[in-house]
């Protein structure tokens, strides 16, 4: 007798754990995994984006202040300089007198940048001898659209990325806003000013610009993968009792992947992130990840 009761057990047993696991089955197939992430109360920066071209800040091209015929090079390129430093010497080509060699000489301190002129060429008063380059500080010009243009203070901060230091971020700030509109452009030029002092940054270099021009505190945000657009309104899914549930929204300020929300939502709601491309209002979900 207790053997055949041990036995019914485990019949028992068994076809118990095949319902559950027929049942988890049939749960699997009727319900759409689902990805959420909790709506909460964060603080959002508002950033404007711009690009340009490094430029130095202080440079200058050189010239000779007497015709005649380069005799030497001072200096070679790439060569720090100081202010007034001798760059090159030139003979003048005055017949019947005898001068002492002209000095080329910097009008700042930098680094040369290029020599244009080789030994024995002739030189005149607008032929460029050098390019001196102060390195320290470099600049940026972006050109800043009409409506972005009163979000502009002078000494407001820049994050500046370089292509050719990937994940490195430089600091600037805004050196000076011109107060003239393009007409054709309807932009106005802002530069951008950022230390330099291992010379990293080089005129020529293509920069992306960020700008933080604001901040909303303790706002209601959700992530930009959450919103659906549809007929120029916007949509979330959230997700209550098992159940996907389509909420039109309300959505304010835009930035760094994330939505603030004004309308539609409250903080604590559960709102799907990832999920099939045809969820339907109603529709049974499970939750497979659940971000915080």
């Amino acid at each position: 007798m207790r053997v055949i009761l041990i036995f019914a057990f485990c019949i028992l047993h068994f076809l118990t754990g095949c319902a559950k696991r027929e049942t988890e089955e049939i749960y699997k197939q009727t319900t759409h995994p689902v990805s959420v992430t909790l709506v909460s109360r964060q603080n959002l920066k508002e950033f404007l984006f711009y690009s340009g071209d490094i430029e130095a800040k202080d440079q200058a091209t050189v010239f000779s202040k007497v015709t005649g015929k380069l005799v030497e090079n001072k200096v070679q390129e790439a060569d720090f300089v100081e202010k007034g430093q001798t760059l090159a010497l030139v003979d003048r080509d005055e017949i019947g007198y005898e001068f002492e060699l002209a000095p080329v000489t910097s009008p700042i301190t930098g680094i040369v940048g290029r020599a244009y002129m080789d030994r024995g060429a002739s030189v005149n008063l607008i032929t460029p001898i050098a390019l001196v380059v102060n390195m320290d500080e470099v600049r940026v010009k972006i050109n800043v659209t009409e409506k972005d243009l009163p979000r502009m203070e002078k000494d407001l901060s820049a994050q500046v990325n370089i292509d050719a230091y990937a994940g490195e971020v430089f600091k600037g700030y805004v050196e000076k806003v011109s107060p003239v509109v393009d007409l054709d452009t309807r932009t106005a030029p802002v530069w951008i000013n950022i230390a330099n002092p291992k010379h990293k940054l080089k005129p020529g270099m293509f920069a992306r610009i960020k700008l933080m021009v604001g901040e909303h505190k303790d706002v209601l945000l959700i992530l930009r993968e959450a919103v659906i657009e549809e007929d120029s309104q916007r949509y979330i899914f959230m997700v209550e009792d098992n159940r996907a549930y389509k909420k039109e929204v309300k959505i304010g300020l835009a930035s760094d992947g994330k939505f603030e929300v004004l309308e539609g939502l409250k903080s604590g709601d559960k709102v799907i992130v990832m999920g099939p491309s045809d969820l339907k209002d109603g529709d049974l979900v499970r939750i497979v990840e659940e971000e915080k």
